[in-house]
């Protein structure tokens, strides 16, 4: 079984790129909804939720855990790989090293949750992979929240998002940036009020495809299952079933075991 995590419900761009790739697999899903965002919290609190439900999907069953966020990746994978010595752990990083190699201006600009854009991992991912290139790293406040709000599809939304989101973009593009980074899972909800802002200038880069070839090097035998799928949250679990017509992944409705359900209380605190 493939155990994947976020701290709401970004990292289900991540699922479904998965699932894409490995319909057979087995996958279970968790939601640290009574703590999302992770963006504005510190490296300790992250580490420790992160360490919290790793170990939950281990005990579930899971042979391969994917951190289905920046946030978590850069505050805590190293952590838990630690922790779980023999269990593959995947983490999800911001797409500098294809962004740097595929950029014709020379400019790229990431988009990130705060933690992220402060990170040393980001600036050391900077550093390896864009040494020749520009990189500006925007931070984004409040943008994972509104994709928790499940509020992308109702009047309004478009326009109130695409005029900050162009406010944030103005500058970055203006100067020449030609590759746009989404350096949150979350933000893949947000490509299409996005795309249309960056058209004819700039491509975002978005790494789940790439989450997904990794886990199909990784995964052995848990790549053959039943293609069930478990969602789980520490908060309000029904959001996730909402989330998953709310963001055009009905397709996978047919794959769950269940509704959603309460995770481990154990997962629950801290």
């Amino acid at each position: 079984m493939i155990g994947i995590f976020d701290s709401g419900l970004g990292g289900l761009s991540v699922l479904a790129a998965i699932a894409r790739a490995l319909p057979r697999a087995d996958i279970t899903y968790v939601a640290d909804t009574a703590h999302v965002p992770y963006g504005p919290r510190d490296d300790a609190f992250i580490r420790s939720r992160v360490l919290a439900i790793g170990q939950l999907l281990v005990e579930r069953g899971c042979s391969l855990i994917v951190v289905a966020c920046n946030t978590a990746t850069v505050a805590a994978v190293s952590a838990l790989r630690e922790a779980l010595p023999g269990i593959p752990v995947v983490g999800v990083e911001p797409g500098v090293k294809p962004a740097a190699a595929s950029t014709r201006s020379g400019r790229i600009a990431v988009l990130a949750t705060e933690l992220t854009a402060r990170s040393e991992r980001l600036a050391q991912l900077i550093a390896a992979h864009a040494g020749g290139v520009t990189v500006d790293v925007l931070a984004c406040p409040g943008w994972a929240t509104r994709v928790e709000t499940l509020r992308l599809g109702e009047p309004g939304f478009a326009a109130e998002f695409t005029a900050e989101a162009r406010r944030h973009l103005e500058a970055t593009l203006a100067a020449g940036c030609d590759r746009v980074v989404l350096g949150c899972t979350h933000y893949a909800f947000l490509a299409e009020h996005l795309a249309p802002l960056v058209a004819g200038r700039a491509e975002l880069v978005d790494v789940a495809e790439a989450v997904a070839r990794q886990c199909e090097r990784l995964a052995g035998p848990a790549a053959e299952g039943t293609g069930r799928l478990t969602l789980l949250a520490t908060a309000r679990p029904e959001r996730l079933e909402q989330a998953l017509v709310a963001f055009g992944l009905a397709h996978l409705a047919p794959r769950l075991t269940g509704p959603g359900a309460c995770v481990d209380e154990r997962a629950a605190t801290t």
